[in-house]
């Protein structure tokens, strides 16, 4: 089965981050789409040669895990935002979680905020144990590197240069106000329901 990228143009528009910005981002996303489907026939032939458990066949399984979490990451990041955003509805199972851990959802936002200025490129994601309920901020250095076992993704934000250098430069943390903006808190809370 081959994945067909998904269709983000309804972003186009969000204050603080330009088309430009957007149409090179939702390319990048499209290129990881193609890359595990270009690894899902390659696995395909090469199970019809003899070529399983080959050294190539390693590297290239290897290789799944960064880009199949290259597509599925900017997914969940286009997914989580909307132009102008949607505030976290008061009261609601989310919000209540936040309170519990941070103190207020001002505390999470900052403590998330530091997590995404740190120096590096990864991604910053709220999730949830799925085992305990606990809310933790994560960082994940790459695709397929710092991603806790069994933590269901709520909120992700992209921090590689690609998602913001076209119109912050270095200015992360002016990229990092305008994607709290366009935070759309009904897909967190969904997520987070499921």
């Amino acid at each position: 089965m081959a994945f067909t990228p998904q269709n983000f143009e309804r972003l186009l528009g969000t204050p603080g981050m330009s088309d430009i910005l957007l149409k090179n981002h939702f390319t990048l996303y499209e290129g990881y789409v193609k890359n595990v489907n270009a690894l899902d026939a390659a696995f395909e032939t090469m199970a019809t040669e003899g070529k399983v458990g080959t050294p190539e066949w390693s590297e290239l399984r290897r290789r799944y895990g960064w880009e199949w979490n290259g597509m599925r990451l900017h997914e969940l990041y286009f997914g989580n935002m909307s132009v102008g955003g949607k505030a976290l509805a008061p009261g609601v199972a989310l919000e209540t979680a936040i309170i519990a851990k941070w103190g207020s959802v001002d505390g999470w936002v900052q403590d998330f905020k530091k997590t995404g200025a740190m120096r590096g490129i990864g991604w910053v994601m709220l999730v949830a144990d799925t085992i305990s309920g606990q809310l933790t901020n994560i960082w994940v250095n790459e695709h397929d590197v710092g991603h806790l076992a069994g933590a269901t993704p709520l909120l992700v934000m992209d921090v590689f240069e690609h998602a913001f250098m076209i119109d912050y430069g270095l200015k992360r943390a002016d990229y990092i106000e305008a994607f709290f903006a366009a935070i759309d808190w009904s897909v967190a809370e969904t997520r987070f329901g499921q």
